[in-house]
């Protein structure tokens, strides 16, 4: 009938009026599925609040206090703490030396795991073989393996002054981690090559997806490596550049272990990054109020890569 008010199917008969409640989801879950979510969640939330947001909020209120050996009671004296530090010379040379680790870590491990990935991704024999090996530095211990880089950097017995001095390219032993310089590059070189792996496996993963037609009626039409690089490869891989860019600042905001073992900070606080400067605060000088301070500043440093990493991740989904 023209003009009717409600739907009908092919046969002429009335179709079912659907009706979609006001308090639907959506995303199109109903409210028994929102539930369950909901409960899902409880665990994570609960780890978070014990393992993350509760020590957090402890350091926080740990940082108005003056609690150190000089006093013998703890003391609440507000902001104190925060205002000395930010006059501190050594700590804002931390979050300079912390600056620079990170940038330079994270640039230099992006630009080899994709180059590597590139290759990986490359059909040839052995393949699975090699991909297998490449993960062998991310999944070894990384203490053990910042012991294996002190001793290839060893000035009197290290596998690099060997190499080089056999190759001439040196006349003496040199004593690469009592150098400002040689220090902060052999940090940055173990990190870059701890984290070649996992950078390599998020692009490798991206590379997958990538349409063979297109790359290949690029070359075609003459397109060579550079070009199909710049033109298909990494526009494809911007969403995973993105992430991977994100995550690893967050990681190397967070180094502590590596560092340590290889330098202890040094020398002369060449390598102090935050993480180390917080430890010896507390733990040499026993000066807690303002090691938990610093530690506040430093979870400040790592909040905007994680509101990127965040909104990157709530975009996608």
């Amino acid at each position: 009938m023209a003009g009717a008010a409600f739907p009908t199917t092919t046969a002429g008969a009335a179709a079912p009026v659907l009706r979609i409640s006001p308090h639907a989801d959506p995303r199109g879950l109903t409210a028994g599925q929102t539930r369950v979510g909901r409960l899902l969640l409880i665990p994570a939330l609960v780890a978070f609040g014990l393992v993350i947001l509760g020590p957090f909020l402890h350091a926080l209120a740990l940082s108005l206090f003056r609690d150190n050996l000089e006093s013998p009671q703890v003391v609440f004296i507000g902001l104190a703490n925060f205002r000395r530090i930010l006059s501190d010379p050594a700590v804002i040379g931390s979050f300079v030396t912390t600056a620079i680790y990170v940038s330079t870590t994270t640039a230099f491990t992006m630009a080899l795991g994709l180059a590597w990935a590139l290759l990986m991704h490359q059909p040839f024999p052995g393949r699975g073989a090699l991909r297998a090996l490449s993960l062998l530095p991310w999944v070894l211990p990384s203490t053990v393996c910042a012991f294996v880089w002190a001793w290839i950097f060893n000035s009197r017995y290290g596998v690099l002054n060997a190499i080089l001095l056999e190759m001439g390219l040196i006349d003496f032993p040199r004593a690469w981690l009592s150098t400002a310089g040689g220090a902060m590059a052999a940090i940055v070189i173990t990190k870059v090559w701890l984290s070649i792996p996992l950078y390599m496996a998020f692009f490798l993963a991206g590379l997958q997806t990538l349409d063979k037609e297109q790359v290949e009626a690029a070359r075609v039409d003459g397109a060579g490596n550079w070009a199909v690089l710049r033109d298909h490869v990494l526009p494809h891989l911007r969403p995973v550049v993105l992430v991977v860019a994100v995550l690893g600042m967050i990681g190397n905001l967070q180094q502590f272990d590596t560092i340590y073992a290889l330098t202890g900070g040094g020398p002369v606080r060449a390598t102090a990054v935050l993480s180390v400067e917080v430890y010896r605060r507390a733990f040499e000088a026993w000066d807690i109020g303002v090691a938990s301070a610093i530690g506040v500043l430093w979870v400040a440093t790592i909040l905007p890569p994680a509101y990127l990493y965040l909104r990157q991740l709530l975009r996608s989904t």
